[in-house]
């Protein structure tokens, strides 16, 4: 037993105690619970959903024995009189939400409990506390004495809500994933005896779309939700086989190689899907985070929307190497192409030059707008001919090329037939003036530059275009 010193010992430790302590009987709510029983209840949770009053009923019956120095300047009381006669205004609103988890651990015989709740002070400012009571030995069956403490969180609840607002309304999409089932199939493939990630993924291709389904999803934020359209996080969440597929595969495969070097984090552009099937230009950032580096249990993922500055990109890049009038490559393209080829070529290669007959004539007699009608019809030739993988370019006024690859003397000459035979056509499907061309071609020769083989064809050209004036004057 103890003496009376003792006990003046263990009254001076409650009372200035740096924490809340709390001396409650809750041995009303032990004889609320006794009578459910005897009346045949065998769930509390099937009970308090058929009578949700029970939960006030049962915080009304908690009394309050004694609290200490720590609690009446943490909910600004003058003192326990006053705050025992006014724990209706403490003990409300947010409590009640844990206290159900309260009464299901006491039904369930636990002897302690600990959570996150909210109560007041006296003047009404809500307090985050961290609750823990513990009912006190040789008192297990009646519940008479339980010791309580209450730590106020508040600072630290009002951080991790101020970073998750910072996380949820963030303008750029945010992801929060686990990574360590792909950090364990990397343990799993090393002691197995891989040492090349890169050369495993060549022989297993399959093992890209296993390490996708290793990836859990923690959180994402309002943004992602707008970004790929869904409707809520689980919308999103049991989707994203339609957001992260085709090219995104060979993206992520980059990534496995990364992690499994050692590279914890880095920058990747790509492409992903919103859940209406739309293409989504991204720059993905991606980094384990800190304190993770051997588990890859907290990954942050941002991934912005650079789909309006790659068509912008896009655009410019059409610009410097396209004529505007025609839709054609333009001179600049087709001369850094040559230059290529210079450095590059696999023989054999043809060029064709193409220049428009009478353009100064229609000019003349009938302005230039026709004259420009003359050029982009020209160029519908061309385009029709032609297909992407040969470089068809205004390089002049009135004036065209072909660069032909892979293609010999009989294949450029069968070309030459084509374009006349689609003028022809053009011809019957647009009025005066006459769309009339002079075509040149040549076929390099091994030893021969680029320049040469141009020449030729220009001169081949020239040669066309007399021929053609000499037979207009004999006619």
């Amino acid at each position: 037993m103890f003496d009376s010193s003792d006990k003046e010992y263990l009254v001076t430790l409650f009372e200035h105690a740096p924490i809340s302590l709390w001396e409650q009987d809750f041995s009303q709510i032990k004889r609320l619970f006794d009578e459910l029983r005897e009346a045949g209840v065998k769930s509390l949770d099937a009970h308090l959903l058929m009578h949700p009053e029970f939960i006030d009923h049962c915080m009304g019956q908690i009394r309050v024995l004694e609290v200490n120095h720590k609690t009446l300047s943490l909910l600004k009381a003058n003192s326990k009189e006053q705050l025992l006669a006014n724990l209706d205004k403490v003990l409300r609103d947010g409590m009640r939400h844990h206290f159900r988890d309260e009464l299901r651990a006491l039904w369930n015989g636990e002897l302690s409990w600990s959570g996150e709740g909210v109560n007041y002070t006296l003047d009404g400012e809500p307090l985050d506390i961290l609750l823990d009571w513990r009912i006190l030995p040789e008192f297990e069956k009646t519940w008479e004495k339980v010791l309580v403490t209450f730590q106020d969180i508040s600072a630290r609840k009002q951080a991790e809500r101020r970073l998750y607002n910072l996380f949820e309304a963030s303008p750029i999409s945010l992801w929060e994933e686990d990574y360590s089932a792909i950090k364990d199939f990397f343990n799993l493939l090393r002691s197995q005896g891989v040492t090349d990630l890169q050369s495993y993924l060549n022989e297993h291709p399959d093992t890209v779309k296993h390490c996708t389904k290793l990836i859990k999803v923690l959180n994402v934020n309002r943004r992602t939700l707008d970004l790929f359209g869904a409707a809520s996080k689980e919308h999103l969440l049991s989707n994203l086989d339609q957001i992260f597929r085709d090219e995104m595969e060979h993206h992520f495969a980059k990534e496995l190689i990364d992690l499994w070097n050692g590279v914890l984090m880095y920058e990747r552009e790509g492409v992903n899907y919103s859940l209406s099937g739309d293409p989504i230009n991204i720059l993905l950032n991606f980094r384990i985070m800190p304190g993770h580096d051997n588990d890859f249990g907290w990954a942050m993922v941002s991934i912005q929307d650079i789909t309006a500055r790659k068509k912008a990109e896009e655009y410019l890049h059409y610009l410097g190497t396209h004529d505007v009038m025609t839709g054609l490559f333009n001179r600049g393209f087709f001369e850094e192409t040559i230059q290529r080829l210079e450095f590059s070529r696999k023989d054999p290669v043809s060029i064709i030059i193409l220049d428009l007959n009478y353009l100064k004539k229609t000019n003349d007699e009938l302005g230039h707008q026709a004259g420009d009608k003359l050029i982009r019809r020209a160029a519908e030739v061309l385009t029709t001919a032609f297909n992407n993988g040969q470089i068809a370019a205004r390089i002049g006024g009135d004036e065209f090329a072909v660069i032909l690859p892979r293609t010999d003397e009989t294949e450029a000459a069968d070309y030459l037939k084509q374009i006349q035979a689609l003028i022809d056509i053009n011809n019957k499907y647009y009025r005066d003036p006459i769309l009339s061309v002079s075509l040149g071609t040549a076929t390099g020769q091994p030893g021969m530059n680029m320049e040469k083989i141009i020449q030729l064809a220009d001169n081949a050209m020239y040669n066309s275009k007399a021929e053609h004036h000499r037979r207009r004057r004999d006619d």
